[in-house]
Order: C-alpha cells, then structure tokens, then sequence
C-alpha cells in the first residue's frame, strides 16, 4: 500500500468526522481502515493549564462511531 493511497484514506477520514461534527479536533498517527485504527485516534479533549493538548483514545463522541465515520468515508 502505497503512503499516497494512506494520506487519502486520512484525508477523507478527516472529511467525514467535520461533517459528522465540525468541532471536533483529533489526531491520527496511523492509516485508517479499520475500526482497529480508529480505537487509536487520539481525541482532544482539552488542555492543561501550559496550552498542551489532553487527549485519550477513548472516544467522547458519541456519535462518531467507526460505522458512521466509514459511512461517510466511503462516500467520498
């Protein structure tokens, strides 16, 4: 698999969480086509008092499960 055809699958990845929710902000460090590689996200949940982001990978958005982001992956 070619890193051109990965920063795609990231790409729309990201595409499809803003217009699921457009607030949301999270980091990917791995393809995704997975809901493996989905439970990696690292999601911003805020920041500590020195502007460092915190974040988990327990995702907080209920309504961005895998099913619903790969819904709107695929359609771009």
């Amino acid at each position: 698999m070619s890193s051109s055809e990965t920063m795609i699958r990231i790409d729309k990845f990201y595409a499809a969480i803003k217009t699921l929710k457009a607030d949301v902000i999270c980091s990917v460090n791995n393809d995704m086509q997975s809901e493996t590689d989905f439970n990696k996200v690292e999601w911003i949940i805020g920041e500590n008092s020195n502007g460092t982001a915190i974040t988990t990978t327990a995702n907080p958005h209920s309504e961005l499960s895998w099913s619903a982001v790969k819904t709107e992956m695929d359609k771009l």
